[in-house]
């Protein structure tokens, strides 16, 4: 007879309730950290560019009114007339603009940020230019009504490292979050109990039926 091969064994549910409680805890914190740096590492970089934008008075204008122009023009700077105006220049559709391009302003100064992202330096810096110009262009078509235009203050410039977090972050934060799920679990998971354990007193013999009792009587 030819010996069978020695079957593997399963892990049980049992052994699996006998493993340490901070198990759970390392087991989500190395998974978490190995998911979050394998995220890093495969994720393409991303590159930001920004210009930057600021409203001047003219004579006719009082120089606080620039700041309240720039707060007003910063919220249109991402809207379809100004970025149907600036995809030529870019060179990509009013949707990538869309998408990839976003404008703040200053409560101190009558700045306005052009920031946009790309997965090259080269894009991302000639979509923060060319949606500064159209922004400056449609200023300029009003200044006869408010006194105000729009000059360029700083051109974006071409990144040289990728704003999108290293695999080093990505791996800190998925280990953080494995970590804190795995406590989660530690909480939810149905505990172990012993004979003595408070929670399961022993149990007490109930009172003998009438009848046993009248015949040891």
């Amino acid at each position: 007879m030819t010996e069978q091969p020695p079957r593997p064994r399963r892990l049980s549910l049992a052994r699996v309730r006998r493993l340490p409680p901070w198990s759970l805890v390392a087991a989500g914190t190395v998974a978490g950290g190995l998911l979050g740096g394998a995220y890093g590492v495969l994720a393409p970089p991303v590159y930001s560019a920004t210009s930057y934008v600021v409203a001047v008075p003219d004579q006719k204008s009082d120089p606080a009114a620039a700041l309240g122009f720039a707060q007003a023009y910063g919220r249109v700077a991402t809207q379809v007339a100004v970025l149907g105006d600036a995809q030529r220049q870019a060179g990509v559709p009013v949707r990538t603009l869309r998408r990839d391009v976003r404008a703040e302003t200053s409560p101190d100064a009558p700045m306005i940020a052009v920031t946009a992202t790309a997965g090259r330096p080269g894009p991302a810096a000639a979509m923060a230019d060319a949606v500064s110009d159209a922004l400056a262009r449609h200023a300029a078509d009003t200044t006869g009504s408010t006194h105000i235009s729009l000059v360029r203050f700083a051109r974006a410039v071409r990144p040289t490292d990728p704003s999108s977090a290293s695999p080093a972050v990505t791996g800190l934060v998925g280990a953080s979050a494995g970590g804190l799920l795995g406590g989660l679990a530690l909480l939810v998971r149905p505990r172990r109990t012993t004979p003595g354990d408070p929670a399961h007193p022993p149990a007490v013999p109930g009172p003998a039926p009438a009848a046993d009792v009248h015949g040891r009587l």
